[in-house]
Formats: structure tokens, sequence, C-alpha cells
């Protein structure tokens, strides 16, 4: 087939009308005896610095000093630094939209929306957040109208904020980041009405993780219970007799601290963070009591308020991880044993009619879930009758660290009597193999904290579907799931909202930037007649008229790769195609250089969402192939359990089949073929650039998985090494002391085992504070390329763990991928 009629067809039927549709589960050092680092100006970024070259006939008497170029850097590609960077920075400005409130006017008529937006900030190397408002109402047409507030508000030092169930009240947070207490403000709708400061002896810092995180108003908005860091135990004191007995947890100028026993932690994003414990604080009298009866070994999170029974106390519900033998990471391992709890609160009405605890020593814990292996997100329906909740037991069991998720419903007991033999109803199950077209399982990374339409019965909720992200609803007495994002949309679509029975979502492609849609139910009664989606015009996503320029010369299709070797598969659901999204040109005739782009993890996804970094790298002149072999979540259990025990060989192949579909398709070049990934993505970047050295002129690895051999010992999740390089076996195998024929079966499958025949110059992106793959793992990979004469370039991070997202170093990342693609590539 010809390059043009590959193309047409290609444009045809992958290619989406906007007018159609609406519109992720993981200062630098370079390589020289020198070390200058490359300098921004402070305005912000918009330029590189340059300095050109002395002439050389003028006499050296004359000349000023000569300015030295930044390590690394040739003339050449000080230009492509300059040009590039301008260009990354319009990409970074755009905003993005974290969270969505809605909140009905004083008036009845219409309603009031306020969305939490953040935008990376370059000089302070920080996200800076802010809120926006709308108005939200409804013409004698039916059409919705948002009038949009004329300015943002920074939110500067805010952590998190939380509106009351009434709407009436806003909670916002500040986290201190020194030794300052933690503020709690009290908003109402035209003032501060309250503000309270919780001291380091009461608790640290409350959690704003968004997965330990939880804050929950009670029903008469009097009382809000949330997670915060245990305070601090008491540590050895010293002074110049020794040891000092009676000492206080204070610090003393005479007397010094010692370290006192080592204790772990959650792992990757939670170093320095305390054990999660339960608080409750009073708003009347600004008590603040800590929740007790739950044992030490239990880490809680996700606390929500049951429903209020007259005359008997009132219950918390929450999730609690077990905490032995060890803490093992938790940050996108949803293979971690968790349980839904409830614990009593005893409460009395004093003389000023206000909430206030009593003693809570008396409490008795209660797990609701004693018959699954996981339960989280808990959410009670409207009427209080029963609760909600996901569970991860196809990931626990399996030991993969994400799979296909089950949705489950308890029946909440009238009487408040609770027992941890409560039924389990299953509501949605793990599906293993959907057929072509059918709902492929539920994926989801997050739930609103009210998900219910007003049926009181259907949830609304965000999902992975193959390569796209999905609005579904549930209806969680019956069982039926439908997709309420159009079905012939190959946009991604993430919800925000709920406007009463309305839908407020985001809607975007990897070439246009997300747009706000809203969402309504043709036929309330019946549930039949679908949904209608509305273009909201909005200005948070505005961007300059060189991206909109850049995106339009863009197009994107999702292509079906056929497996190879379907007789190696042990189930229906392996043999079936995976997918791939593929980025290029609408206006170039030959194919641009192509960029491989493949997700960590293993088992996430790659979006058919917007990326910054990704639209950045398809502006500058390069085609997209990025790839959801199989293993990837939003295509069934079968497929995604297909891949454990058989990484660097199923993986690499089904991106080698992807390869040369495009370009059998025409859609690129052979001799221009470039590959970066990021973890699990950069295990198979160098995988792909050993076992295929011919395949690929350059490769791009941030912070990947070179060596399991050397990572099992040092990771936070040893047993992801053992379960996706044994398969579910490693879960039973798994041991903090490997043995020799384990080591060497880890080597056997590591990047590093086909080091000898790599021939692609490679830049490293590295994360000195990464706890999941340790920095170690891609120097020594580094290093013994260098040994053997291929191109290397490493940029280390001294203050990043392992997603590299500090605003600065994120940029400084991806500017340094595109150059040297640049220069490899053109």
């Amino acid at each position: 087939m010809s390059r043009t009629l590959a193309l047409a067809s290609f444009k045809t039927l992958s290619i989406c009308s906007v007018t159609s549709v609406l519109s992720p589960r993981f200062s630098p050092l370079f390589f020289s005896s020198q070390r200058r680092l490359p300098l921004f100006n402070s305005t912000p970024f918009s330029h590189y610095t340059k300095h050109p070259p002395a002439a050389l006939a003028m006499d050296s008497s004359k000349v000023g000093p000569v300015k030295e170029l930044p390590v690394g850097l040739d003339e050449a590609t000080e230009e492509d630094y300059a040009s590039q960077s301008k260009l990354l920075q319009e990409f970074t400005s755009i905003s993005s939209i974290d969270k969505a409130w809605i909140f009905k006017s004083e008036s009845g008529i219409g309603s009031q929306a306020m969305f939490s937006i953040s935008q990376p900030n370059l000089l302070t190397n920080k996200r800076r957040k802010y809120m926006l408002s709308s108005s939200i109402s409804t013409d004698t047409n039916n059409n919705v109208n948002f009038q949009w507030a004329p300015f943002p508000v920074e939110m500067t030092g805010v952590s998190i904020t939380v509106p009351s169930p009434s709407g009436s009240k806003l909670l916002v947070i500040r986290n201190p980041e020194n030794e300052s207490p933690t503020q709690f403000e009290i908003w109402s709708s035209s003032q501060l009405e309250k503000e309270f400061q919780i001291p380091h002896s009461t608790h640290g810092s409350v959690y704003a993780d968004g997965w330990f995180e939880g804050i929950s108003w009670n029903s008469d908005e009097s009382l809000i219970a949330y997670v915060a860091e245990e305070p601090s135990p008491c540590k050895p004191s010293f002074d110049y007799q020794g040891y000092k007995q009676d000492a206080t947890k204070d610090k003393e100028c005479t007397s010094w601290k010692g370290q006192g026993d080592w204790e772990e932690e959650w792992g990757e994003c939670y170093a320095g963070k305390r054990q999660p414990a339960l608080f409750v604080i009073n708003l009347n009298s600004g008590k603040v009591h800590a929740v007790k009866g739950i044992e030490k070994f239990l880490s809680v999170g996700q606390v929500v308020w049951a429903p209020p029974v007259e005359g008997i106390d009132q219950h918390l519900v929450f999730v609690g991880w077990l905490a032995e033998p060890r803490k093992l990471g938790i940050k996108y391992c949803y293979n971690r044993p968790c349980a839904l709890y409830v614990v009593k609160v005893p409460l009395y009405k004093s003389e000023a009619s206000e909430s206030d605890i009593k003693s809570l020593e008396e409490s008795t814990v209660v797990n609701l879930t004693q018959s699954i292996s996981s339960a989280f997100f808990p959410r009670f329906s409207p009427d209080g009758k029963f609760l909600v909740f996901l569970s991860a037991k196809a990931s626990v069991d399996s030991g993969a660290h994400s799979a296909t998720d089950s949705l489950h419903r308890i029946d909440w007991p009238t009487d408040g009597k609770l027992s941890s033999s409560t039924k389990i109803i299953d509501v949605v199950p793990v599906v293993n193999c959907a057929e072509d077209g059918q709902f492929p399982g539920l994926y989801c990374s997050s739930f609103l904290s009210k998900p219910w339409l007003s049926d009181g019965c259907t949830m609304i909720l965000s999902s992975y579907w193959h390569s796209c992200q999905v609005i579904l609803s549930v209806n969680v007495l019956s069982g039926e799931v439908l997709r309420i994002s159009p079905a012939d949309s190959v946009f991604s679509w993430n919800m925000l909202t709920l406007d009463g029975d309305n839908v407020i979502a985001v809607c975007s492609s990897p070439v246009d930037i997300p747009q706000i849609r809203y969402g309504r139910l043709v036929d309330k009664v019946n549930n039949t007649t679908g949904w209608h989606w509305l273009n909201v015009s909005s200005p948070i996503f505005k961007c300059s008229e060189k991206v909109i320029s850049l995106l339009s010369n863009l197009q994107f299709g999702i292509l079906q790769i056929q497996v190879q070797d379907v007789s190696d598969c042990l189930t229906k659901g392996a043999a079936k195609p995976f997918e791939a999204i593929f980025v290029s040109s609408k206006v170039n005739d030959a194919a641009d250089p192509l960029i491989v782009i493949l997700h960590g993890g293993p088992h996430s996804v790659s979006l058919s969402s917007y990326s910054k970094a990704l639209a950045f790298l398809s502006s500058i002149g390069f085609s997209l192939l990025i790839v959801n072999y199989r293993g990837s979540v939003g295509f069934g259990e079968e497929a995604l359990q297909s891949l454990p025990g058989k990484i660097g060989s199923q993986d690499v192949n089904d991106v080698l089949t992807a390869i040369d579909h495009v370009i059998e398709k025409g859609l690129a070049n052979p001799s221009k073929i470039a590959v970066l990934g990021g973890s699990h993505g950069g295990f198979l970047t160098t995988h792909l650039i050993g076992q295929a050295p011919d395949k690929f002129v350059a490769a791009a690895a941030r912070n990947p998985v070179c060596n399991l051999s050397s990572m099992v010992g040092i990771t936070d999740i040893p047993d992801w090494c053992y379960v996706e390089s044994y398969g579910t076996n490693g879960k039973t195998i798994f041991t903090e002391a490997p043995t020799a024929e384990h080591l060497t079966h880890f080597y056997n499958k590591s990047p590093i085992s086909h080091i000898s025949k790599v021939k692609a110059p490679t830049i490293f992106l590295l994360g000195a504070q990464d706890l999941r793959v340790p920095v170690s793992n891609g120097l020594q990979y580094a290093r013994a390329l260098k040994e053997r004469g291929v191109e290397t370039k490493v940029i280390l991070f001294p203050n990043d763990i392992h997603g590299i997202e500090r605003p600065q170093s994120d940029f400084e990342s991806f500017l340094n991928i595109g150059v040297w693609f640049k220069k490899y590539c053109k």
C-alpha cells in the first residue's frame, strides 16, 4: 500500500470530528570532567542563553573573555536548545484542572462551579494553584451557559480544600513546610469564620496524596474526620552527662536528640512521612481527638462518616492497610491488601447543642470486608442504605501491581449493628475477556466524593477502555454498566463533577488541548436515549497561537495490532489485538522520524489524552507510536495477566510488531526510529536497543529498570521483580534474601544481559531520590555503555524521585530528549 493511500484510509478510520465528540496507573549532572550547567534566563525560560563565538581575525588583546559553552553542548546543539526551550515553555504554560465542585445558587436557579487549577511555575520549581469560579445557567432554548469570573484567585500555601455537604462552608488546610502548626480554616461565602492551629504534638501534616488522603464532614457539619501523620515519638535525649531520663519531645539547647528506632515507610513518595492516623476535629471547640482502638500495624486512609442513626453513636468507615511483615511501596501498587473498617465515635450533646466527642478509649474496630483481599474508595448511597467500594482483589491475588478492578456493595444496617460477617454483594465483577466492542472491565484511579445521580443508585465514574478513558454509569443495584461518553469518540474523557444529573467533564486527545464538556441525560426516566454533550467555552486552557497552529497540523488514530505467534497465547484474551496510538503530520508527504513511546508499569496504559510533553515532541517534527502492549490495563484481565513471567520477551515482541506494522503501512521511515520510555518503559527501551540494535538510531530512558538482579535488593517493591519475572508464582517464592538461582534469573530477564549489542546513542534522565528504581540501576547501565564506546549522556536530577515531575526537572528532561532525538534522527 502506498503511503498516500495508507494515510487516507488511516485518516478516514481514525480521525474524529471535533463537532461529534467532546474533548497514568508510575540540578543536572553530565558525564564529563567539567560540571558547568546549562543556563536559562529569568524571563522565564523564554530563550536559551547564547554566546556567539568571537571573530577569528580579531585582535585577541581587544577581545573580552570567551564565554564557555555549557558541557555537553556544541554550537549546533545550543541552537536547538534555544529554539526548543522557547517552544516547550509555550506547551508547559498550559493549565490543567485538578478538581471541581458544584454549589447550588442561593436563588435556587442554576448553580455555581468552582475549579481547582494548577500550572507549572518554572522559576519557583513548584506548581501554582488557583481557583476559578463560574455561574451555570440554562436559557429558554435549553442551552447551558457558563459565566466565568474575570480572574482566578491564587491559593498560596493551600494543601487541601473540601466543601461541606451543604456547600455553605469551605475547609482550607495549609500544611507547613517546617515545624509550624497545621492550619485549618473554615470559610463562609464572604469571610473566614474560624481558624485553628494544630501543633505537631497533636499530629503532623494532613495527608493530601490522593491515596491515604481522607477528609469527611459529618452530617451536621460540626465535626471533620481526617487522616494525618501521627505525632513524632519521643526519642532518646543526651546531654553532657550521657543519656537524659524523663526527657520531653521539645528541643533543648543543653541536650540533643538521638535517632531512636528506624521506622519503615510506604516507599516512593512517602519518604519522611509518618504513619497515617485518624483524627476528628470539633469545629465549635477546636478540640482535636485521635481516634483510638486502631492497631499500630494498620495504616489508615480514605475516611468517611457513616450515615447518622438517631440515638446511636456515629461511626467512621476507613480503609486500613496492614504494615506487617513490612511496608512495601504503595504508590501505584494496588496489590497491597486492604480492607474497610468501621469504628464507633461516641458523641454527646453539650449545653451549646454542639456535637462533641466522648472518650474514645473504648472504641471497637470492625473489619467489614474480611472475605475479600482488597477494599477501598468507600462511598455511601445518598439515602445511606448501602456502602459501595472498589476492590483490586485481582491485583492482590495475582501479585500484579495493578489489574482489573471490581465493584461491590454492602447493605448498611439501619439499626447501627455492624458485623465482620456482613455480606458483600458483587456489583461489577472482574472482566477476563470481553467480546469486541464490549465493556472490558473497570479500571478506576479515583471516585468522586459524591458520584450519585438523583435516583440514588447510579454512580458516574471514569475508567479506562482500551487506549481511551471513558465515562461510565453504573447501577449498583442491577449491576448495569453503560458508556455515557460518546461511543464513537477516540478522545479520552475524564469526569470532574456532577451538576445534579448532569456531568461536567474534560476531554482531550494527543493533538487537542483539553476542553470542558457538559453532559445531559436525554431521558432521565428511562435512561435509554443516551447522553447529549455540549461544548463549554472556557478560559482555563488558553494557549498561544503558535501551539494552536502546530497542533492543527497533526492527526492521530488508534491502530489495532495483531498478535504474532498466537499459538503461544494461553488464553483467549492474550490472543486479541493490542493497540497503539499513532500521531503524525497532516501536511508532510514523507514520513517524519518516528519516536516509539512506551509506558511504565508494566500494568498501566498510555491514553489518547493530551500530554504537554508528547505534544511538544510531535510539534518539533516527529511522528509518535505510543504502544499499549499486552499487559496494559484497559483490555481485560486475561490480556493483562499474559505478561507476568514474560517481561523482556512478550512486551518487547509486541513493540517490535507495532513498529513493523507502521513501517509496512508506509507511515514510518525504518532508518529514523528512536525509542523513549520510563520505568518499565525504560526497561523496554534498553531491552529494545539491545535485542534489536539495528532498529533504533537513538534512545531516551527515564529512571529505567536495567538490572533486576541489582534492583531487587534496594527497591521499595522487591515483590514486583519476582512477580513480573516469574509470573504469579513469583508471589509465592518472593523473599527478602534472593537465592543465587533467583539472581541469575533476574539478570537473564534484564536489559543489561543484552548490553554488548547496543549501538544507539542513549540519554538517561535519572532522579537521585528514586526509591522505586534506585539511581544506581541507570548509572550502572550508562557506565557500561560508555565503557563499550556507545555515545551516552546522563542528566541526574538531585531532588527528584521516580516520576521526575518537579517543573524544572520535567522541563529540562523533555528539552534534552527533544534535542537528543533531533541530533540523531534528522
